[in-house]
């Protein structure tokens, strides 16, 4: 089983693709695929039938997945004006494994 680095939730910042640049909220994260989906972040148009949950059915916009090695974690110091992509490592802090980032050296939460 594979070990990601990047968990839902996190702030990530894309660093290849169309997206380039953005920064966005991890809403899930495809294991099988290597993939995220992050919020704000290569959106598709979709097709939907009339239903229940959209009467009208059309055209939605929604989040497709981009691939994990396209986006950097955001360093807890970063500011949403000045984002700061970093790698990700692990320390031991009470015996317990959690993540730092390696720009700053900080736990990410």
């Amino acid at each position: 089983m594979k070990k990601l680095k990047i968990k839902k939730g996190d702030t990530v910042y894309v660093n290849a693709g169309n997206d380039k640049g953005k920064t966005g909220r991890v809403l899930a994260v495809l294991k099988d695929k290597d993939r995220v989906i992050v919020e704000g972040v290569n959106l598709v148009s979709k097709h939907t039938k009339p239903s229940t949950k959209h009467p009208q059915g059309g055209i939605i916009k929604m989040e497709a997945g981009i691939h994990i090695s396209n986006v950097n974690l955001l360093d807890p110091t970063s500011t949403a004006a000045n984002p700061v992509p970093t790698r990700v490592g692990y320390k031991f802090v009470d015996g317990k494994k959690v993540r730092v980032a390696k720009k700053s050296g900080q736990e990410i939460k």
